[in-house]
């Protein structure tokens, strides 16, 4: 007998182990359009089965086709940091959370765009290969859409450039703090999304950025990726390797690196700290990763490269009289926030009125009445009576 949505149905309500009044209620429906609906006499409209897989912790794929819940899996825990009971249940939940919210879009008929990028070539066998072409490749796709370079981009312009021309979606997130991770990407064929976690090191969370695309772009995270901090020239992991390569050419692409470096320093054999330090103004990296991208590319001996590396952004930003953008990109990483394309989306939907407010509460985390208060109109004020008006009172 083949299984129908009703069924299905049927089956995440006796999993819930609730009345069926009761079931109505947290979906949201009444008793009597639930009760209609499980009869045949009313069919599950797409916002019903939306609801009622939220609250069951399903799909509406799965409601409409019986395919299983595809879930978030862990397809690398760093040694030592991300094993079970260490917060990995909490990133799952996170992924899931913004998964169903593809989902819903997808059923309201406002699916997620997700262009076609570039891939490793299969032709090119060493990883380190792999990652140059790879991030040369994925410039010439932006270029061909004018959406400008990554390099000096400042990270919020650079998660908008990725979700408008890359369909990546990028989340700043509070991870637990013992899972110690920087960062975590996932994809499917719906969908690309990196968490990045929150930190007051931004240029961490630029090239964090840049290495989880990286393994978008390896076809690396078909299960949920988590990753500790990059650590450019000391992973032994070949993925990572690849990743890192690829972020190092992305954010400073030789071509761009060697027309600042001939704008900047006045003599290259003897580059001085403040012109080493407009460089890293300029591209928004750390000093050990321009250090090292500049020694790589012949611009800069070695022990130069060794004793840059001791600075530290804020110095950089110092020396050449920015210390207030170094605080403001600080502040840009350092405050979780969601994805904002789907965001706009679930909200566009409810202002069409093709939905409630559930499942932009659910993708923001918050109750319908916390989101009620935010997104509809305040009532009026009520007018004061004239004999009630009087001087404004100004306080402190």
């Amino acid at each position: 007998m083949t299984e129908t949505v009703i069924d299905r149905v049927r089956r995440v309500m006796d999993a819930a182990s609730l009345s069926q009044a009761a079931f109505a209620d947290r979906v949201g429906l009444s008793p009597d359009k639930l009760s209609k609906s499980l009869s045949g006499v009313r069919r599950f409209s797409s916002l019903d089965l939306a609801r009622i897989a939220e609250a069951t912790g399903t799909t509406v794929d799965y409601l409409l086709s019986g395919r299983e819940p595809v879930r978030p899996r862990s397809a690398a825990r760093p040694a030592g940091t991300i094993a079970e009971g260490t917060g990995w249940a909490e990133i799952e939940a996170i992924a899931c959370r913004y998964q169903n919210a593809y989902d819903v879009l997808k059923l309201l008929g406002r699916p997620r765009p997700v262009p076609d990028l570039p891939a490793p070539r299969p032709d090119l066998e060493r990883y380190v290969d792999q990652g140059e072409r790879l991030a040369a490749d994925l410039t010439d796709h932006l270029a061909r859409r004018n959406a400008g370079s990554p390099a000096g981009m400042d990270l919020p312009a650079l998660t908008r450039l990725l979700a408008d021309h890359c369909g990546i979606d990028v989340a700043l997130v509070d991870f637990p703090a013992r899972a110690a991770l920087s960062g975590a990407t996932w994809q499917s064929d719906a969908f690309r999304i990196v968490l990045l976690a929150t930190t007051q090191e931004w240029t961490r969370a630029r090239f964090t950025l840049a290495h989880e695309v990286g393994h978008l772009l390896a076809r690396d995270a078909q299960d949920l990726r988590a990753d500790a901090a990059p650590q450019p020239g000391r992973q032994k992991d070949y993925a990572e390797v690849r990743a890192n390569v690829f972020a190092a050419h992305f954010l400073m692409p030789e071509a761009e690196v060697r027309a600042a470096w001939e704008r900047t320093v006045t003599d290259p054999d003897s580059p001085t700290d403040a012109e080493l330090s407009e460089l890293v103004v300029t591209f928004k990296v750390s000093p050990s990763a321009l250090a090292a991208r500049l020694n790589r590319l012949g611009l800069l001996d070695t022990a130069r490269r060794d004793r840059f590396r001791g600075f530290t952004t804020e110095t950089c930003h110092v020396l050449t009289g920015r210390l207030d953008d170094h605080y403001r990109h600080r502040a840009e990483s350092a405050v979780a926030r969601p994805p904002l394309v789907p965001m706009a989306e679930l909200l566009a939907a409810y202002e069409a009125g093709e939905t409630t407010l559930r499942p932009l509460a659910a993708y923001l985390d918050r109750t319908v009445d916390d989101l009620r208060a935010i997104v509809e109109p305040a009532r009026a004020a009520r007018p004061l009576p004239e004999d009630e008006k009087g001087d404004p009172v100004f306080q402190p």
